[in-house]
């Protein structure tokens, strides 16, 4: 079985590449609060060891494990915190480009970064939101310490309209997703898991903000950084508008998970 997850992506976003597995059972789902997940405990936040026990209780009910696992952006720092907790239900996770914010070398930069997009959004609403968040996740590099005090662009420069529409729930944007960012993964767990942890980056997009969390994570598991084709969003196939390289980045993930079959065969 083969599991993919994303954060605060839902489901929805992984049709292009589901389809590229038509060999396997593939399993996609909304995470708690996220799409067609009605939240029902109160809390707004999206936190990665809460997570981690929802994906714990969805192997367990699927009764399919261990899985394979890929992770993008949210949900490769939740499926981290999965493994670390739970290495018993993963075979191989592949976490791409997970944004953890606390291991970048400019962390406290990177930090400041984002409460200014959170800050943003609450003062302007989404359009001023997402072109401040756009600023963030496209700057290439560390940040430099003036980069949150910087002004916001003007979101008709990335075809946005400024207008604000009085909405502040917008799990990217609100704050919600914090704890993700803020999550500092258990490498000692990670290390000592039996499951096989490949971290990977795109090609175009190792430099910006996500690409550079995984950067970071890979030497702290003491592994090279796996590249994989396209940016962020790579396995896009028109969901969301976005079009990344979909079949080369399956045809990456099927060699990815072939090698880890391959190493447990031997």
């Amino acid at each position: 079985m083969l599991l993919l997850i994303g954060q605060p992506m839902d489901a929805g976003g992984f049709v292009t590449l589901a389809s590229h597995f038509p060999d396997r059972t593939v399993v996609t789902y909304d995470p708690r609060g996220l799409g067609r997940s009605t939240r029902l405990d109160g809390r707004t936040d999206h936190d990665p060891e809460l997570q981690a026990a929802d994906l714990h209780s969805l192997v367990a009910a699927l009764g399919a494990g261990p899985v394979d696992l890929f992770a993008s952006s949210g949900g490769a720092v939740t499926a981290l915190a999965l493994v670390a907790a739970h290495p018993e239900d993963v075979t191989t996770l592949v976490a791409h480009e997970p944004p953890l914010l606390t291991i970048l070398p400019d962390a406290e930069q990177a930090m400041a970064a984002n409460r200014a997009v959170n800050e943003t959004y609450q003062k302007s609403g989404s359009g001023a939101g997402m072109a401040a968040f756009i600023a963030m996740v496209t700057w290439e590099g560390e940040f430099p310490d003036d980069f949150a005090a910087r002004p916001t662009p003007d979101p008709a420069q990335f075809g946005m309209s400024a207008d604000d529409d009085g909405s502040r729930d917008d799990p990217l944007l609100s704050g919600a997703s914090d704890p993700i960012t803020a999550y500092r993964p258990d490498v000692d767990a990670l290390q000592a898991a039996t499951t096989r942890v490949v971290v990977a980056a795109g090609e175009e997009s190792v430099r910006t903000l996500p690409g550079r969390g995984a950067t970071a994570l890979a030497p702290l598991l003491g592994q090279p950084l796996t590249m994989f084709p396209g940016d962020h969003g790579g396995f896009l196939g028109g969901e969301y508008g976005q079009h990344g390289q979909p079949e080369a980045f399956a045809a990456k993930l099927r060699a990815v998970l072939d090698e880890g079959v391959s190493t447990s065969r031997a």
